[in-house]
């Protein structure tokens, strides 16, 4: 896969002002705010900022945490990296292709998923392609 390279005044261009803070700046959407929150459509997930697959909505599920919650990525979308933000220990997901931040894993919190991992993912992050 190649990577996508921009700078900020190119993908200003692309994205809207929110998307910008979230994928570009690593910023977070409320909770309960994002049009893909209750979305459980067959189709896949793509990265907002540049088009790649990310999800398919087999693995989507309602986690009542307020954002899109996927138990895995499709192989290879996804990139992880340790954030020490807010004081704490998380798990970062970027796009593998443009490096747009989507969210945060977490891991075992007891849902009844096939993995132990919660992908937090802000809606504003992806676009929906209904199968």
């Amino acid at each position: 896969m190649s990577k996508i390279t921009k700078t900020a005044a190119e993908w200003r261009a692309i994205l809207t002002p929110d998307q910008f803070r979230v994928l570009r700046e690593k910023g977070t959407e409320r909770p309960y705010v994002g049009k893909y929150d209750k979305t459980f459509k067959p189709g896949v997930y793509d990265c907002a900022a540049c088009g790649s697959p990310l999800y398919r909505s087999t693995a989507k599920f309602d986690s009542g945490c307020g954002w899109p919650a996927f138990y895995e990525a499709i192989p290879g979308a996804i990139t992880l990296h340790k954030d020490k933000s807010l004081g704490m220990m998380r798990t970062e997901m970027t796009c593998a292709k443009c490096d747009g931040h989507l969210g945060h894993v977490f891991y075992d919190e007891g849902y009844k998923q096939p993995t132990n991992e919660r992908h937090c993912v802000n809606s504003i992050s992806l676009t929906f392609k209904p199968k």
